[in-house]
């Protein structure tokens, strides 16, 4: 076992090494260092808790604020990086594999620092915010959602009524879905694949269920790792874009039956289920890459198997019967539970958002409705990580800005 110095060192290596990677997030640093305009304010996070959220976090308080900061997932927290980051003064309640019981004390612990500003991821923390600690509410100016499963839980909060506080969308943002959604999964989630099973995936036949912006990142890397790709959607819109992309679009049902590696990516609950698991073949490969461990029917799998083994890190073999299937990583996560989640330099740019979603938040007074991050902020970051890709584009003119802005032709 490492000791307390090594994990230490450890933790503040891997937030060095991702620094020298985001420097769109470090640009936003410099200023904040020199303005501090969280001063005198407390901000909560609910984010993994690995390197790259590591350097927000640190980012932030540079800024001037009081940080407290918590795991949005039991696996996804990396003792090492904990330890560096509470050693520079953020408040940190978590640890790799919490319980259930410890998952939710840390969410609570977070809260009663009576933040003024919160980052979310999945609504867990804020959720609790309106449920069991309603009372620090006026003190909250507002919060930042980072994914698709949170934002959909605020849309329903608001719906009913529930939601008594601003919620920026910042998973709905260009520099958010179009990066962190599409590249960021596609290249992690076979990262986390790859590193537990050491297995091929040219020649596979990977089913990936749901064809959102995510889905369509683990779709596109599969294909150019040369699997077979197969597409479970609902939605007849993007069943048709995948069908137009080149992949085959089938059932579930039919799919399970054919497929190698399954990879659920909805957001939804039991996309897999026992009906699913009775179809698969044998040596099947299961992944979760939705934010919540429901996605794949884990309980009803426990269920129906005769015998459940550990077989590797990460890997549980279910044995139904004889015909033997793989849950990978309990199945949560798969990016960050076996992996180190997306790469840093797709982190630059959706915490730099997060970064400024903050920033606006302080500045505005907003309604308590889930809504958009603004265009400009958007637009700011892209601009931001062109100039540090050292990419230079072209402006309008005087001419063509008046063109286009009048409806009248010569």
């Amino acid at each position: 076992m490492p000791t307390t110095d090594e994990l230490r060192n450890s933790g503040t290596l891997k937030i060095e090494w991702v620094k020298g990677h985001m420097p769109v997030l470090g640009e936003l640093a410099r200023r904040l260092r020199q303005t501090k305009p969280f001063a005198k304010m407390k901000v909560a996070i609910c984010l993994h808790l690995e390197a790259k959220t590591a350097y927000m976090a640190q980012v932030i308080k540079d800024g001037g604020a009081e940080v407290a900061i918590c795991g949005s997932n039991p696996l996804s927290t990396q003792n090492d990086v904990a330890l560096a980051l509470a050693e520079s003064g953020v408040t940190v309640n978590a640890k790799y594999d919490a319980s259930p019981e410890e998952y939710r004390m840390y969410l609570a612990h977070t809260l009663e620092t009576e933040p003024n500003l919160i980052i979310d991821d999945g609504a867990d923390l804020i959720s609790l915010l309106h449920t069991e600690y309603a009372d620090l509410l006026p003190g909250v100016r507002g919060g930042a959602e980072e994914t698709t499963t949170g934002v959909l839980r605020f849309q329903a909060m608001e719906a009913a009524g529930a939601l008594k506080i601003p919620i920026l969308a910042v998973n709905d943002a260009h520099c958010k879905y179009l990066f962190d959604n599409r590249y960021g999964t596609g290249q992690s989630v076979f990262d986390g694949i790859l590193r537990t099973t050491n297995l091929l995936i040219a020649g596979k036949k990977v089913v990936v269920v749901g064809y959102g912006w995510c889905g369509k990142g683990v779709a596109m890397r599969a294909q150019g790792l040369g699997a077979q790709v197969i597409i479970c959607e609902i939605n007849p819109i993007k069943a048709l874009e995948a069908a137009m992309e080149g992949y085959q679009v089938m059932k579930m049902e039919e799919a399970a039956a054919e497929g190698d590696i399954f990879i659920t990516v909805t957001g939804s609950t039991g996309v897999i289920n026992v009906d699913t698991f009775k179809r698969l073949k044998n040596g099947a490969i299961l992944a979760n890459a939705g934010h919540f461990d429901v996605e794949i029917d884990v309980a009803g799998l426990k269920k129906i198997a005769r015998t459940q083994r550990t077989v590797r890190k990460n890997i549980d073999e279910y044995n139904l019967n004889g015909k033997k299937i793989y849950l990978l990583a309990a199945g949560r996560l798969v990016n960050l539970a076996a992996a180190d989640g997306h790469p840093a330099e797709i982190m630059d740019m959706a915490f730099a958002l997060q970064v400024l979603a903050l920033l606006h938040l302080r500045e505005n007074n907003l309604p308590a409705k889930v809504l958009p991050l603004p265009l400009e902020i958007d637009k700011q970051v892209a601009e931001l990580k062109l100039a540090v890709m050292g990419i230079e584009i072209d402006r309008l003119d005087e001419e063509q800005k008046k063109y286009l802005a009048s409806w009248q032709r010569v």
